[in-house]
C-alpha cells in the first residue's frame, strides 16, 4: 500500500474529506438551529395554530439566558410576544390569502406599513450612549460646508402640498450621518414635532424645499410620535420607518392597484 493509505480502497485524505463534509453539515444545521431564536416558533393563521407548532425543521432550541451589557437578562428564544390587535381580514379562509385592511393599513400596521416589536429603549453606541440624537444637544456636529443644510426648508408631501418646516436633524453617531429630519407640522389645535426618514426624502438645493413621495399631506398628522424630544427608541424608529414605508403602497388606492 502506498504511504498514508489505510486499506486498499480509504486513505487518510479520504477519512479527513469526509471528516470535514459531516463537520460542515452539523455547523449549518447547528446555525440555522440558533438562528430560530429569534421569530420562532411562529404564529399560523389557520386553525392548526392550536395544535401545531410551526417551527419547520431543525427544531427551535432550548431557551438560553443571555446577559446583555447592561447586566440585564435576556432568554431567547422568548416565545410568542403579545400581538397587537391585527386591523385586517382575509377574505379567504385558505392560508397565505392576502389581507384586506379593516381601516387605515398605514396607522394599523398592515403589510408594508408593518413593524417589528422592538425594545423599547433607545439603540446606543459603543460606549453605551444614545445612537441616534438631535443635532442641537451636540453642537460640535454641523453640516459640510459643501452640503445643503434642509434646516428651515418646507417639506412639500406627495399630493404637491406644504406640511411643515424642518426644523433640526438627528445625526446617527456611529456611522456620522443624518437619519432623521425633525419637522414641525400643523396640526389640528396647534402643531407637533415628526421625524422623517432622510431615506424617504430628497432635498432641493434650487428651490430650497424637501420633498418626500411616501405621504400625502393629511397622513402626515398620524406619524408616530416619540415619547422623549430628545430621544428615538428602536421601536418608534421601526414605527416611524414602516409608516413611511407603508405610504409608498397604501398613500393612495392608486398605488396598491395593479398596472394592468
Amino acid at each position: 500500500m502506498e504511504y498514508g493509505a489505510i486499506t486498499s480502497h480509504i486513505d487518510v485524505a479520504q477519512v479527513a474529506l469526509y471528516a470535514f463534509w459531516v463537520f460542515f453539515a452539523g455547523l449549518i444545521v447547528y446555525l440555522h438551529r440558533e438562528n430560530k431564536r429569534e421569530g420562532y416558533p411562529l404564529i399560523a393563521e389557520d386553525r392548526r395554530s392550536g395544535r401545531v407548532k410551526v417551527q419547520g425543521w431543525p427544531a427551535v432550541p432550548a431557551p438560553k439566558t443571555f446577559r446583555l451589557e447592561d447586566g440585564r437578562d435576556y432568554l431567547a428564544p422568548p416565545g410568542n410576544t403579545a400581538e397587537p390587535p391585527l386591523g385586517a381580514v382575509a377574505p379567504q379562509p385558505w392560508p397565505g390569502s392576502p389581507l384586506i385592511p379593516l381601516g387605515d393599513p398605514l396607522r394599523d400596521a398592515i403589510g408594508p406599513a408593518a413593524y417589528a416589536l422592538r425594545e423599547d429603549k433607545p439603540d446606543t453606541t459603543g460606549e453605551g450612549k444614545p445612537r441616534i440624537i438631535p443635532m442641537r444637544t451636540s453642537p460640535e456636529y454641523s453640516v459640510a460646508e459643501e452640503d445643503v443644510s434642509p434646516v428651515g426648508m418646507t417639506v412639500i408631501a406627495a399630493d404637491r402640498k406644504p406640511v411643515g418646516v424642518v426644523r433640526d436633524l438627528w445625526i446617527d453617531m456611529s456611522e456620522l450621518g443624518v437619519r432623521y429630519l425633525e419637522t414641525e407640522i400643523t396640526v389640528d389645535g396647534g402643531t407637533r414635532r415628526v421625524l422623517v426618514p432622510l431615506t424617504m426624502a430628497k432635498i432641493d438645493r434650487d428651490m430650497r424645499l424637501v420633498r418626500t413621495g411616501a405621504l400625502l399631506a393629511h397622513q402626515f398628522a398620524h406619524v408616530p410620535g416619540i415619547a422623549n424630544p430628545d430621544i428615538v427608541t428602536k421601536l418608534e424608529e421601526d414605527k416611524i420607518t414602516a409608516y413611511f414605508g407603508g405610504g409608498y403602497f397604501y398613500a393612495t388606492k392608486d398605488r396598491s392597484e395593479p398596472l394592468l
